[in-house]
C-alpha cells in the first residue's frame, strides 16, 4: 500500500488521516470516508489548499459545478474533491449543498448579473461567469428562473444562457473574450483568472475537457508538435507551453495568455513573448501541443 505522497497530491482526496473510501488498498490512511456530491451555490467559490480563509488559492469552482466532500471541520470548510476537474482541497461549507438540482443550462456570456426578479432596472444580487452551471426552473419573457439550492434563486436573461449540449464552435474565440481580464494566480472566473485556467475555460465552453494546471494539460492534451526557430507552423488553437505556462494561438504569430507580466490576458507576438519569458521567467518553450479539430 503507498503513502498518498506517491500520488499527484492535487488529484489524490488523501491525507495521512483520512482518505477516499475508493483509496482504500491503494494509500494508507488512518481512516476513510465515503463521499456526499454536493454543488456549488455560490456565483463561484475558492478552492484552498488549507482550511483557512487566508490559504493559498489553488482553483476556483463555478457555480452549479460538483464537488465529492469527505470532510467538513469545525471551522467550516469541507475537505474534498472537484468532480469536473479532479482538484482536491478545501471549500467553504456554505456554499456547498447536496440538495441542488442538476444543472440543466450553462452561463455563455462572459458575466451576467443575477436579479431578483425578471428586469434589468432591479438591483442585482450578484454576478455569474462563464461556464457557470445553472439549473432553469421556468422561463418568464426574456429571462430564465434559476434554483441555486439553499441561497435561493434568482433570473438571468435568456440570451445569456444555453442548454449544456450547446457547444461553441472555437475555443479561442471563447478565450478571447477574456481578453484584459485581470490575472490571478488559481482565478477561473471573468473577475480574474490564470494561463491555465483560461485554456481549461476555454477548451470547457467547446466540450474539450482539459484538466487544471499547465503541466497537466502539457501531458494530456493533443498532439506533439516540432519546436523550431521561428514556429511559422503554428495555427490557431495550438497551446504553447513553458515550464509552468501556456498559452493558445490566435493565429500563426500571435500568442494569447493570461500573464503575470501584463496582470491580464493579453494577447502578443509569439516571437516576443517567447523571448521575453525565456529571459525573465519560465524558460524556453517546452512543448507545442495541437488539439484535434472537431468536425
Amino acid at each position: 500500500m503507498s503513502a498518498a505522497r506517491d500520488f499527484d497530491p492535487r488529484l489524490t482526496p488523501a491525507r495521512p488521516d483520512l482518505a477516499a473510501a475508493h483509496l482504500r488498498g491503494r494509500v494508507a490512511a488512518a481512516h476513510y470516508a465515503d463521499g456526499t456530491l454536493m454543488r456549488v451555490v455560490a456565483t463561484h467559490t475558492a478552492l484552498r489548499r488549507e482550511p483557512r480563509s487566508d490559504a493559498s488559492l489553488d482553483t476556483e469552482l463555478l457555480a452549479g459545478e460538483a464537488f465529492i466532500t469527505y470532510e467538513t471541520d469545525e471551522n467550516g470548510f469541507a475537505w474534498g474533491q472537484s468532480v469536473g476537474d479532479g482538484y482536491v482541497g478545501y471549500v467553504a461549507r456554505e456554499d456547498l449543498d447536496p440538495q441542488a438540482p442538476e444543472p440543466t443550462h450553462r452561463l455563455t456570456a462572459l458575466r451576467s448579473p443575477l436579479y431578483p426578479g425578471p428586469s434589468l432596472k432591479l438591483p442585482t444580487q450578484s454576478f455569474l461567469s462563464l461556464n457557470a452551471r445553472l439549473h432553469v426552473l421556468a422561463i418568464e419573457g426574456a429571462y430564465a428562473r434559476i434554483a441555486c439550492g439553499s441561497h435561493g434563486g434568482g433570473y438571468v436573461h435568456t440570451a445569456h444562457i444555453a442548454p449544456l449540449a450547446a457547444l461553441e464552435d472555437d475555443p479561442v474565440a471563447v478565450a478571447e473574450r477574456f481578453l484584459h481580464t485581470p490575472y490571478l494566480w488559481g482565478g477561473r472566473t471573468s473577475l480574474g483568472l490564470d494561463c491555465s485556467g483560461l485554456v481549461q475555460l476555454s477548451l470547457a465552453a467547446a466540450g474539450i475537457y482539459a484538466p487544471r494546471d499547465a503541466d497537466m494539460q502539457e501531458a494530456g492534451l493533443g498532439q506533439t508538435l516540432a519546436i523550431d526557430d521561428d514556429l511559422a507552423h503554428l495555427t490557431r488553437g495550438d497551446l504553447v507551453f513553458w515550464k509552468g505556462h501556456v498559452g493558445i494561438m490566435c493565429d500563426s504569430a500571435t500568442l494569447l495568455h493570461a500573464n503575470g507580466h501584463h496582470m491580464a490576458v493579453a494577447r502578443e507576438k509569439l516571437v516576443q513573448a517567447r523571448e521575453r519569458i525565456a529571459k525573465n521567467s519560465f524558460g524556453p518553450i517546452t512543448s507545442i501541443r495541437r488539439l484535434e479539430r472537431r468536425a
